[in-house]
């Protein structure tokens, strides 16, 4: 399954870059939070329960993947590319095509979150 927020902010693949970081993923995403002080991989906790989280800088922004998920959850923040080359964009995917509807509803509200947390952070350090 795979789901798109477009992110009404204007912002940099280098800022996204510099700014999304695992150390201060509580910034910009309330959902989850760090376990310990990893660079590129750390421990976080969340609504379900405990995974490991790897960070990478790709092309347009970056990329968390939750590399113990058993349902390989992985969401991108990106800018620079369509549909919205001009926006911040967030695309999550999970490897099943079909999941409970309590799980899907679980999904979007992860998903509002860290739109949310991405409008409010970013904003803020543009202030």
């Amino acid at each position: 399954m795979e789901f798109f927020r477009i992110v009404d902010l204007q912002t940099t693949e280098k800022k996204l870059q510099e700014k999304l970081k695992l150390q201060n993923l509580e910034n910009f995403c309330e959902s989850v939070f760090p376990l310990d002080e990893g660079i590129e991989v750390c421990s976080i906790g969340g609504m379900w329960g405990e995974f490991t989280l790897r960070r990478d800088e790709i092309m347009g922004g970056v990329r968390f993947s939750m590399l113990d998920c058993p349902n390989a959850l992985a969401w991108t923040v990106t800018t620079g590319y369509p549909p919205a080359r001009e926006k911040a964009i967030v695309h999550l995917t999970i490897n099943r095509e079909r999941k409970p509807e309590e799980f899907v509803e679980e999904l979007n509200l992860f998903l509002e979150d860290i739109v949310q947390g991405l409008k409010k952070y970013l904003k803020n350090l543009d202030s």
